[in-house]
């Protein structure tokens, strides 16, 4: 087979690699790309939202299978662009990935379908947000409907920060027409973690579970980022948690988007609560999860393209995903300055240490090839991801891996899993 990849971040990566491992498949590409998915497939300089330009490749190239990475060019509607064109394509079409372009339409869906998760309300009108505020209780969280970036959501302490929260969402459109409606949401206490699940239209399969770092600094303190790092499986996530989030949330939410006539093909990803009344969702995602896919792909025992393509048949239910036995741990490096300025173009070296058969792996997010080799080109610049038996033996290992990367302005929390690892 041949596969093209679209994306150019580490989730991207990790697929790619992951995907160039399976027998089935003789060659990939990726679009656009970055300098360590040149190392696993052929980059191809087309952005993910030139759906044209992508199709045109695909058909020019003979593309069995083309996978999508990102989420803007599945709510933006790519999967039906490929299709229309009788192209194999795995992903949600536009009318299913509303489920993560949307934040209001999947709680609304959530509510009518009596799936588990906070109680909330949506505003349009900034104004309306202010003076159910005056009443609400805190913390509070507000979130931007549309994407952005994984950095649309904010907690509120005290009823000041949340006025300044609107005013940041609805007026000063800090996330752009992300902003335009707005859902605010009751503060939800527990254990956050992370289901990623392949699903057919009609059959849900998770995956091993995983926890993502959203904040900047130690101590999950500091901004939103896209994920700081990752650890798999979460302890937390315990059979019985599993037999009741696949009854009361998978399948339900399957069931829900196929009798909206939005039937889900592709990877859903779940992010959940685990409070004291139960497991609720925090959100739904239309993709692998990023930095989730750099533990959870390294785990994962089943070849990848397999269940891609059994989700696109409606066949998964005839398989069997496995994982092995062990944990992982992502440890992102960034930029100083992430997520909000920061220099790029300084050069990295220490890749050489790197073997995946030893379970060391060094996923790039965002990088590119000059002239100096390969430089940093992004607020996160890499997922430096290591197996252990144990996540405590994990942890150590990708710590260790970190100190073989350099780069100038290279940043890392240093706490990733740390509690875990503690408790």
């Amino acid at each position: 087979m041949k596969v093209l990849i679209v994306g150019g971040g580490g989730r991207e990566h990790a697929i790619a690699w992951k995907v160039a491992e399976s027998p089935l498949v003789d060659k990939v590409y990726c679009a656009p790309g970055n300098a360590g998915i040149e190392e696993v497939a052929e980059c191809v300089p087309i952005g993910a939202m030139e759906f044209d330009k992508l199709v045109a490749f695909a058909k020019e190239k003979a593309i069995d299978l083309t996978v999508i990475g990102m989420d803007d060019p599945l709510v933006g509607g790519i999967v039906d662009a490929f299709e229309a064109e009788g192209l194999r394509v795995f992903g949600p079409r536009k009318n299913a990935a509303i489920i993560e372009g949307s934040k209001a339409f999947s709680k609304d869906l959530m509510k009518k379908y009596g799936i588990p998760t906070a109680a909330y309300e949506n505003f349009t009108d900034p104004q309306a947000a202010l003076d159910y505020l005056e009443t609400a209780k805190m913390p509070i969280v507000l979130k931007a409907d549309g994407l952005a970036l994984g950095k649309g959501v904010l907690i509120c302490q005290n009823l000041e920060e949340a006025r300044a929260g609107v005013k940041e969402i609805m007026e000063d459109k800090k996330f752009g027409s992300a902003g335009n409606q707005m859902v605010v949401e009751e503060f939800m206490t527990g254990r956050e973690v992370s289901a990623l699940c392949f699903c057919d239209g009609t059959n849900i399969v998770p995956m091993t579970s995983a926890q993502d770092h959203k904040r900047a600094k130690d101590g999950d303190q500091g901004l939103n980022t896209g994920g700081m790092g990752t650890f798999s499986p979460s302890p937390f996530y315990t059979e019985e948690v599993n037999a009741f989030c696949m009854e009361h949330i998978f399948k339900p939410t399957m069931a829900a988007m196929k009798a909206e006539g939005r039937d889900f093909v592709g990877i859903l990803f779940v992010g959940l609560m685990l409070t004291e009344d139960g497991p609720k969702v925090l959100e739904y995602n239309a993709r692998f999860g990023d930095p989730e896919t750099q533990v959870v792909l390294p785990r994962m025992k089943t070849d990848l393209v397999e269940m891609f393509e059994a989700c696109i048949d409606g066949k998964l239910a005839e398989k069997h995903l496995e994982f092995e036995n062990n944990a992982a741990v992502c440890v992102v490096l960034a930029s100083d300055g992430y997520p909000v300025s920061y220099e790029k173009g300084y050069p990295i070296t220490g890749f050489e240490k790197f073997h995946a058969d030893e379970g060391y792996y060094c996923f790039h997010a965002g990088t590119k090839r000059n002239e100096k080799g390969i430089v940093t080109n992004g607020g996160r610049v890499l997922g430096v991801t290591a197996k252990g038996t144990t996540l405590k033996e994990a942890r150590a290992n990708a710590y260790k891996a970190t100190e073989w990367i350099e780069f100038d302005n290279k940043y890392m929390r240093h706490d990733i899993g740390k509690a875990i690892d503690e408790a």
